[in-house]
């Protein structure tokens, strides 16, 4: 299956951006606050909630999530954004919580837009309820922790009305210096492209105690040390990077090969530690690419290199954006900087050249909602989703895995506890 035919077959003939016309909207004018509802209270939601609260017409209006402490934070937080902002605090009949949080927040009519923001395991339940309730929905990644989820991903693509708008969060496509040198390597501005060379190094997440939780709410509250509520570090979060290589090569890889391993972590997460992962996209060009999250001695570096006949270009998160050879070119602000002054941000709020990655990322999907074209990028979600999986998968199973067979093996994880448990808490 190739590219296009990929995207024919989630979205069927409809395009992947659909118009409405402005002020049409869930019966509020283009002027009006889109009512957000957040749903997962923890580092990252908080951080992109707030910056929709700032930088966009969006008000959080509602919150939801599976644990009280969580949910009660929330409430603090965004009650104190919104009178900074002139807002009124968040009615306590909008704060949903316990595992049937994500359903009550859906049928809520005070709601315009969903931000999920749950661990990955649960964004592909949580985007169809969303969706089937008439939600626009900005759903961070990944969208689908295996095979099985992504395929009702896509069924749930197809169900996006006219008048939804859908986003997926792939931020650092819309960071200035990325977007600015992605344009020109989609322009041709290196010429043949012969090879690609990615990174991403980033310390040991935190482990979260909490004093009598169960060995079940350890587990989730440390999710990014999970395979199966995370998807791994490569799906989790390195599928920034090979979702801006997907982008800027205009494709996905068809097969990988794959080494790593759990050489450095001894908690009792399944995570593996490191990747080296070789992906050959169309045209036998290769993304070498390798990955680390152990440590804490504060090494953070992430970014691409591409090589070509005519140039080579580098669009790191820190450190010169730019392009040597034929049509050189720089983006000014970034050349003054180095990789090492990068750091590591745990929600996501990176500074030097994704500093407005969040801002404009969301400013656009507002947009969206308020004045169209709608957007509906779940499949694109999912293609990246894939292209991080069939690393992973190559890395498991010790051999090359091609798209093909990844798409045949229909691997699935399990959650594997009752989230009921905490709904009385």
């Amino acid at each position: 299956m190739n590219r296009r035919e990929f995207f024919q077959a989630a979205t069927g003939a409809a395009s992947g951006l659909l118009i409405l016309k402005p002020g049409t909207v869930f019966a509020y004018d283009a002027n009006s606050a889109v009512r957000l509802g957040l749903l997962g209270c923890g580092n990252r939601g908080t951080h992109v909630a707030t910056s929709f609260s700032q930088n966009t017409t969006a008000q959080v209006v509602a919150l939801a999530d599976l644990f009280h402490d969580q949910l009660e934070a929330g409430q603090a937080h965004f009650n104190q954004v919104n009178a900074s902002l002139g807002r009124a605090p968040i009615n306590s009949s909008l704060l949903f919580h316990g595992s049937h949080a994500y359903e009550q927040l859906a049928a809520s009519s005070a709601v315009d837009l969903i931000q999920i923001s749950t661990p990955p395991f649960f964004h592909v339940q949580h985007l169809g309820a969303a969706v089937d309730a008439g939600k626009h929905v900005y759903c961070e990644k990944p969208v689908g922790v295996d095979v099985a989820q992504t395929r009702q991903a896509l069924a749930i693509a197809k169900r996006v009305k006219p008048s939804q708008s859908v986003d997926v969060g792939f931020q650092c496509r819309n960071a200035p210096p990325i977007t600015a040198i992605a344009e020109k390597i989609k322009g041709g501005a290196l010429g043949k492209i012969a090879s690609v060379s990615g990174y991403y190094y980033a310390p040991a997440s935190v482990e979260k105690v909490v004093p009598g939780a169960s060995p079940d709410e350890h587990r989730l509250r440390n999710w990014l040390w999970d395979r199966a509520l995370s998807g791994d570090i490569l799906v989790e979060q390195n599928i920034h990077i090979i979702d801006l290589c997907n982008w800027m090569l205009d494709a996905h890889p068809l097969k990988a090969t794959a080494t790593g391993g759990r050489n450095i972590l001894t908690h009792e997460g399944d995570c593996w530690d490191n990747y080296q992962v070789d992906f050959v996209y169309p045209g036998d060009v290769h993304l070498s690419f390798s990955s680390t999250q152990f440590g804490s001695y504060g090494l953070f570096e992430a970014g691409l290199r591409f090589f070509g006949a005519d140039g080579a270009a580098t669009a790191p998160y820190a450190g010169p954006v730019q392009i040597i050879g034929a049509q050189a070119w720089a983006w000014t602000e970034s050349m003054n900087t180095t990789a090492a002054q990068g750091k590591f941000a745990a929600n996501g709020g990176f500074e030097d050249n994704l500093a407005f990655a969040d801002r404009d990322k969301e400013r656009t999907f507002i947009d969206s909602i308020v004045t169209g074209p709608k957007h509906n990028q779940i499949a694109a979600g999912v293609e990246t989703a894939l292209s991080c999986m069939l690393g992973r998968m190559a890395g498991y199973q010790h051999r090359e895995v091609t798209w093909e067979e990844l798409l045949a093996h229909g691997e699935t994880y399990k959650l594997g506890m009752d989230l009921a448990e905490f709904s009385a808490r």
